[in-house]
């Protein structure tokens, strides 16, 4: 398995979004979704506090509850990484100090663990100054709490910040980066934010990696995906470029005898910096098209051609 960035946590290549689980997955159905991907290989399970807060009844922490009652029942904890989020629970929003030290601990108890591998810093706050934040997760980390600290859908600037607040105080350094990135939305990752990856030695584990769906190949047409859970998010990626992106996926994908969705987290899982692409299933039997991309290898002819079309694709405003 592949070693997350500076950190000694070894993961599997496919990480296992949790942000379905009590969501458009119950919990039955999610027990069984990580049932079979540990069965598969994984052990790299990514969530945050505020999923699913969005959903009417859901009160934030309802992917934690649910992989809480997992490990309880399962006795699996030492066996998996577990990462979670901080800033977007609607009791716990933002990154002053004081909220980052409840909130973790509010992670733990829905958990049912008495660590964190890996805490990411969800979504920065500029309202907060970055040494009080930086200063927490450390203290955290100090605490024997977290594990590793690490940061998503922060600009290149502010991670090059927290770096240097880090190096200069003794802090812990974040050994991870989460952002947007897929085949059909390459930009800003590609131009600003893997050369700071690569400079800080941020293990890479992209969000969105299958574009909500959609390069999974379901979603030819608008009707497809009308009325559909996940329309907004869809309809970002929808165009005539991008559906040529997943007409090269397809032909790969049979070339290979392999699934769409296997090809195209295979294509992150080829480029520099990227460890584990972040993908979820809300059953059982979207699983093993997930699992295989970990020992799908692409050539370098076939790594170029998917580089070639999705080139093509404008790069969102």
């Amino acid at each position: 398995m592949p070693r997350l960035g500076s950190s000694d946590l070894d993961v599997f290549p496919l990480a296992l979004g949790g942000n379905v689980f009590g969501w458009t997955a119950d919990e039955s159905t999610s027990h069984d979704v990580l049932d079979a991907y540990v069965a598969g290989g994984g052990n790299f399970i990514d969530t945050a506090d505020g999923y699913s807060a969005w959903v009417p009844g859901n009160t934030g922490g309802d992917s934690e509850r649910v992989i809480g009652s997992w490990l309880a029942k399962s006795g699996r904890r030492d066996d998996v990484v577990i990462a979670t989020k901080v800033s977007q629970h609607p009791e716990f929003k933002g990154l002053a100090g004081a909220n980052v030290a409840a909130a973790a601990r509010a992670s733990l108890e829905r958990l049912g663990t008495d660590r964190i591998d890996l805490y990411w810093a969800h979504f920065d706050d500029a309202s907060v100054p970055l040494e009080e934040t930086v200063a927490a997760f450390d203290q955290l980390v100090k605490d024997g709490l977290v594990r590793y600290t690490a940061v998503s859908n922060y600009s290149p600037e502010r991670i090059r910040e927290w770096v240097r607040i880090a190096a200069e105080n003794g802090f812990a350094a974040p050994v991870a980066l989460q952002p947007h990135y897929n085949l059909v939305a390459r930009e800003p990752y590609e131009s600003t934010l893997a050369p700071v990856a690569r400079e800080a030695g941020l293990g890479v584990v992209p969000y969105f990696a299958l574009a909500a769906g959609f390069l999974t190949g379901k979603y030819r047409t608008k009707e497809d995906f009308a009325g559909a859970q996940r329309e907004g998010q869809v309809s970002g990626y929808f165009s005539d470029a991008g559906l040529a992106v997943v007409d090269e996926v397809a032909a790969i994908a049979g070339d290979h005898g392999a699934e769409l969705a296997s090809v195209a987290l295979a294509w992150l899982r080829a480029k520099p910096e990227v460890v584990a692409p972040i993908a979820s299933a809300r059953s059982v039997e979207q699983l093993p098209a997930l699992l295989a991309s970990a020992s799908l290898d692409l050539s370098a002819d076939e790594v170029a051609r998917l580089d070639a079309v999705s080139a093509k694709v404008p790069a969102a405003a």
